[in-house]
């Protein structure tokens, strides 16, 4: 299918009428023999067109090499000209007895755990975590860590995915799913075609890539984002930084009654929740869809999961990186002889564009006949999505893309970065402000 047909059938399954969507370039661009290219230039362009259908734009226009590069902005992303540290040192891919396993350490609770279900001191260094994964099989690694609270996930062919329980209860999900969960008033969106968010308050409940995204999208089309983090909790110091543009930032304590009541104060004047912590986890505090659309009937409320919210799986913790090695890209890449990712955290930057566009479908039918709604969306159904896209001759190398960056100064340095891409009616989306510092703002609106 071509990107143009992809973002029709969004619409169509969202409910909503897209305006047109101009395609420029064509793939391949990045080295995979998925068609990662493809599903970057029909994610942003389902954003960029529903965009403009809030908007009232006339035309969409999204660049195959611009999306492409959009999904490579970490890798872009600097500091001074310094490029922030993304992986800790025991994280990645490690030889089993019959296999490879791969491990995500990058917060520390989680590479506590991994060193516990291995049975290995808090100061082990990777030598001794391969050892240790060289004795058993990959799926122990998996189950043990895994039940420690860490993140671990074993290599998976395409086929052992295939007749996987979690696979078959992926499935039967939407690529972008669209649930009417409550009443509220039909409210116009007071936007134009180059800020078609103007005026939409946006609640940041999200961490590393692909929530980020997806709200760090909202505000590059003119959405009030108000990221709501906590001391308390573990960053990705960079990450943090680089999908934070546009945004402003507060910091609450939910576990106390103070924090508590602060969001919900927040959530009654919110118009889009975002959040993307385990499903079920925000429920168990007040903060589910069902809470929320009672707070503030006409919210929209999209949640972001690693495996969706049904199946076995449904609870796991998850990451791109795992989610690739569990459902047989990885093993794909590598001609199933060792893992080979994907050029991009492309199911994370994917599933960000998919859950801003959903959030934007949702405004639309917010718009067009009132409601509360719900927008879910999962790196493992992105993932299932791609696959379905079918193969593309791989490139040998990722091309320059210089020229799709721009500069900023910020409260951290002279920051480098990938512009925000696509367009409507010739005018592109763009951030009006530097990432802020952590907690910096007042939980309020403005």
């Amino acid at each position: 299918m071509t990107v143009e047909e992809l973002v029709r059938g969004m619409g169509a399954e969202t409910g909503i009428e897209l305006p047109p969507l101009r395609v420029t370039g064509g793939d391949p661009v990045l080295p995979s023999v998925f068609r990662v290219d493809t599903a970057a230039a029909a994610s942003v362009g389902a954003v960029t067109a529903a965009a403009a259908g809030l908007g009232g734009g006339n035309r969409a226009e999204v660049d195959v090499r611009e999306a492409a590069a959009a999904f490579l902005d970490e890798h872009h992303f600097m500091i001074d000209g310094v490029r922030p540290a993304g992986w800790s040192p025991l994280s990645g891919d490690y030889r089993t007895i019959d296999g490879w396993v791969r491990l995500h350490c990058n917060f520390d609770h989680h590479r506590d755990a991994a060193l516990a279900a291995l049975g290995l001191p808090r100061d082990a260094d990777r030598e001794a975590v391969t050892r240790a994964c060289a004795g058993r099989t990959a799926l122990e690694v998996e189950e043990v860590v895994t039940a420690e609270g860490g993140c671990a996930a074993r290599m998976r062919s395409g086929a052992d995915w295939r007749v996987h329980p979690q696979r078959a209860a992926v499935a039967h999900s939407p690529l972008v799913s669209l649930t009417r969960i409550g009443d509220g008033r039909a409210q116009t969106p007071s936007g134009t075609a180059d800020r078609p968010l103007d005026g939409v308050r946006v609640l940041d409940l999200t961490r590393v890539i692909a929530g980020p995204v997806a709200t760090r999208t909202l505000a590059a089309h003119g959405a009030r984002v108000l990221r709501v983090g906590a001391e308390h909790l573990p960053e990705v110091s960079g990450l943090v930084v680089g999908t934070a543009f546009g945004k402003r930032s507060c910091h609450l304590d939910l576990r106390t009654e103070r924090g508590a009541s602060a969001l919900r104060d927040l959530g009654a004047g919110a118009d889009v929740f975002v959040q993307s912590y385990r499903p079920g986890a925000l429920g168990a505090l007040g903060f589910g869809p069902e809470e929320l659309a009672r707070i503030r009937p006409g919210i929209v409320c999209v949640d972001l999961s690693a495996y969706g919210t049904h199946g076995p799986w449904a609870g796991r913790r998850g990451f791109d990186s795992l989610v690739q090695m569990v459902c047989g890209i990885a093993h794909e890449g590598g001609d199933g002889t060792e893992p080979r990712p994907l050029p991009a955290q492309a199911l994370d930057h994917a599933t960000g564009y998919l859950a801003a566009f959903g959030a934007m479908a949702a405004l639309t039918r917010r718009a067009r006949e009132g409601g509360s709604w719900r927008v879910e969306v999962s790196l493992a159904r992105t993932a299932l999505w791609l696959d379905s896209l079918g193969r593309a001759r791989a490139q040998e190398e990722t091309p320059e893309v210089t020229d799709l960056l721009d500069e900023m100064d910020s409260p951290f340095g002279r920051l480098t970065y990938v512009r925000a891409p696509g367009s409507i009616d010739g005018a592109r989306p763009y951030w009006a402000s530097p990432p802020p510092r952590q907690g910096e703002h007042p939980p309020a609106w403005w």
